[in-house]
């Protein structure tokens, strides 16, 4: 059986106009403004049926790293098929199941800006993406980074 896998890059925009909806469209303008790119945010991707991705990432929003079923509208999101081996796309599923819950990396965001070192106890989004595909130090990488990396260069596991 092939596993298909992907690095979904959201590229959306939050409907609504509730305090939590105004704060995440900020927070999406903000991190595509300061890393001069499309993408806020990014998931590593196991496709289900019915149109349907198992997702894994850390998420602000979440509260840190978690598993999420979702739906990834094209207009939302832009996917990049990682043609991992099922053994590979297995062992980085494990990847975040050991790291399952630990928190969201705030200053480690930044700290892709502006430099500042990371907290190896939390992870943000591209950085648990790119160390759980094994990329050497994976804290430099902000969403848009990772995009550029791995359309680039089909990544194999």
């Amino acid at each position: 059986m092939t596993i298909k896998t992907y690095i979904a890059f959201y590229k959306g925009h939050k409907d609504g106009y509730a305090p939590s909806a105004l704060v995440a469209r900020f927070s999406d303008w903000l991190t595509r403004k300061l890393t001069k790119g499309s993408y806020s945010h990014c998931e590593f991707a196991v496709q289900l049926e019915n149109d349907k991705f198992s997702c894994r990432s850390s998420s602000i929003r979440d509260g840190g790293v978690r598993t999420k079923i979702m739906e990834l509208p094209a207009d939302k999101w832009d996917l990049v098929e990682l043609h991992l081996t099922e053994e590979g796309a297995h062992e980085v599923v494990k990847y975040f199941t050991r790291n399952y819950g630990k928190k969201y990396d705030f200053f480690g965001a930044l700290g892709v800006v502006f430099k500042t070192r990371q907290n190896k106890q939390r992870y943000f989004c591209s950085e648990i993406c790119a160390e759980a595909l094994g990329f050497p130090e994976a804290w430099r990488f902000s969403p848009n980074d990772l995009h550029a990396i791995v359309t680039q260069k089909p990544h194999t596991l």
